[in-house]
């Protein structure tokens, strides 16, 4: 993994985790990688950011005050048609197959495990395309 991975995959990330540490954690991984990814607090925040700006990928932490990610997911999902959506990335700290299993069943397209690592991050983005006609 390197900064020129951003060059080769290059993808509009929106970050959105409430807790701080972290968003920070988290930021640092995808700079190692050459991204600069926008961050929200919630998942209320993630929907309005989302209907102003186009990204490709959305890191969406499942358990957030105020609006969880799942029920942020169907926000965004209602909203965009289906060649149009950002790929939904599930970051959670539950590790549990029934909380996988949620957050595909509601179109996350996948799963990644806090503490998240270098190589789970790179991973996931390799397999998320760029959003055309956006």
């Amino acid at each position: 993994m390197d900064s020129q991975f951003s060059q080769r995959h290059p993808l509009r990330i929106l970050l959105v985790e409430d807790n701080r540490v972290n968003q920070k954690v988290l930021l640092r991984l995808l700079k190692r990688l050459g991204y600069e990814a926008d961050v929200a607090n919630n998942g209320r925040e993630a929907v309005s950011i989302v209907r102003v700006r186009a990204y490709d990928v959305v890191l969406m932490d499942v358990q957030m005050p105020e609006m969880d990610g799942i029920e942020a997911t169907r926000c965004i999902f209602e909203e965009w048609p289906p060649e149009q959506r950002p790929q939904i990335v599930a970051v959670t700290a539950n590790a549990m197959p029934e909380n996988e299993v949620a957050c595909r069943n509601v179109g996350m397209m996948d799963f990644v495990t806090k503490p998240v690592s270098l190589e789970a991050i790179a991973l996931v983005l390799n397999r998320c395309q760029p959003i055309k006609g956006r």
